[in-house]
């Protein structure tokens, strides 16, 4: 079986990104822009079937690229291009730096800063070798009504050339067939043409465009859509591939039974798991790796990060929740926030401004209005009143506050942690908890009340 190895270029500055870190690490919808082509490359390889080696060659900020790419566990290799020759020079060192890479059947060049590839175009490429077995290289091109800044396609009666267009004449830039960076080449002839090229050209680099020549078995395979090619070398083109990434996004989604209302100003990230029947409302932005399950309702403006959103759960408008978890049929808002390490049980109310911080709410809890909890456990059905607080934090140290199944909490009651509130207690409004409560206990902590009649006159101050 033939073998490919990957040659994943990514060691460009991106200078005109105007950014502190590198290009191939430049966010788009949840993903690096190299995480967009890596997929896309295993995706294909999968299908294909085809073994293989990845290997991307970094040089600006390399140690960034490698760390980030170390996380995500992709299993390649790292190869440094040592100074900015230029993509024939990248190639050289792909090989020099690896030997391995030479004993492959077929090198595949890709570029790192070209999210919008998708696995069907490795796959157009790769049957087009399989059809035309002779051939030794082919380079996908597209075409465009302002070419400006690519090279150009020079097709002759066998073969083609790419011109750069620094060193293309006034009649050569009118041509609209350009170079896409996507080659596909027998490794031999990869080998063969490198030895050969020089740097005689007004860049100064050693181009791997140079591998194709006229009267020569290479192909120029033109591609209709130019959209999947866009690469990304200013801030303006990094906005672009990312809004055609989120229609993307939103476009499967709703094939697979999403409903969108508004789809255009929802935001939903390359990861995120979304089940047929949910309902995204105008203005929702869901982050990171959240999950939502079948029937679920993410009202307007909420943000959802790294969290998991149970079947049939209700999230309110403007509700904030973070790498937490919503029980089945739960509900949350409008206007809470959920911070990190929460779970809400089934069934279970967070309402309108209510904050929950690394705290568990069992099932059918209610914590309606105007409330903190944090570093807690909550039994199932118990019910808290409005401006409850957890007094968590001591100035030093966090506590936890735990109270039990059934439980009434009046208003505006304070408990001060660590603490223990046993089942089917009651608090009465009002009160500053600071010892512990039994089963079936009840727990008043506030001053009597004092009145003085007639005297209200005092304390009033008379219109003018």
């Amino acid at each position: 079986m033939k073998t490919v190895g990957f040659a994943l270029l990514a060691a460009g500055k991106g200078t005109r990104l105007k950014v502190d870190i590198p290009k191939a690490l430049c966010p788009a919808l949840g993903l690096t822009l190299i995480d967009h082509v890596i997929l896309a490359i295993k995706s294909f390889t999968h299908q294909a079937q085809i073994p293989n080696e990845l290997s991307v060659i970094v040089g600006h900020k390399k140690e960034e690229i490698i760390d980030y790419l170390n996380t995500k566990k992709y299993g390649v290799h790292y190869l440094v291009q040592k100074e900015q020759r230029g993509t024939g020079d990248a190639l050289r060192s792909y090989f020099s730096e690896r030997p391995e890479n030479k004993r492959t059947d077929y090198t595949f060049v890709v570029c790192a800063d070209t999210p919008l590839i998708q696995t069907e175009t490795f796959l157009k490429i790769w049957k087009k070798f399989e059809s035309e077995p002779h051939l030794n290289a082919i380079a996908a091109t597209f075409k465009l009504s302002d070419p400006k800044g690519y090279g150009r396609i020079l097709r002759a009666a066998s073969g083609f050339r790419i011109i750069e267009e620094k060193d293309a004449s006034d009649t050569e830039r009118l041509i609209s067939e350009v170079n896409s960076g996507f080659y596909l080449v027998k490794t031999s002839y990869l080998l063969e043409q490198l030895d050969g090229l020089d740097n005689k050209n007004k860049s100064g680099e050693f181009y791997l465009t140079d591998i194709f020549k006229t009267n020569s078995a290479v192909e120029a395979l033109e591609f209709k859509n130019p959209q999947e090619f866009l690469g990304v070398n200013t801030l303006e083109q990094l906005d672009e591939v990312t809004n055609i990434l989120r229609r993307r996004k939103n476009s499967t989604l709703m094939n697979s039974g999403v409903v969108m209302y508004n789809a255009d100003s929802i935001w939903v990230d390359q990861e995120v798991s979304v089940a047929p029947g949910v309902h995204l409302h105008p203005f929702c932005a869901l982050y990171g790796k959240s999950s939502v399950e079948q029937g679920a309702v993410i009202e307007n403006g909420s943000i959802i990060k790294n969290s998991l959103i149970k079947a049939q759960a209700q999230i309110h408008s403007h509700s904030v929740i973070e790498d937490s978890v919503v029980g089945p049929k739960a509900q949350i808002g409008p206007f809470a926030r959920i911070r990190p390490d929460s779970d809400v049980g089934e069934e279970a109310k967070v309402g309108n401004f209510v904050e929950l911080k690394k705290s568990k709410l069992h099932k059918g809890v209610k914590v309606s209005h105007l409330s903190y909890v944090g570093d807690a456990e909550i039994g199932e059905e118990s019910n808290i009143g409005c401006g409850f607080i957890t007094c968590n934090y001591d100035g030093r140290e966090k506590h936890k506050t735990s109270i039990g199944k059934g439980v009434f909490v009046g208003s505006d009651v304070q408990v001060v942690a660590p603490i223990k509130i046993g089942d089917k207690s009651f608090i009465a409004a009002g009160s500053t908890i600071t010892k512990d409560v039994p089963s079936d206990g009840f727990a008043i902590a506030r001053g009597s009340q004092t009145t003085k009649e007639g005297m209200a006159h005092r304390f009033l101050k008379a219109k003018k």
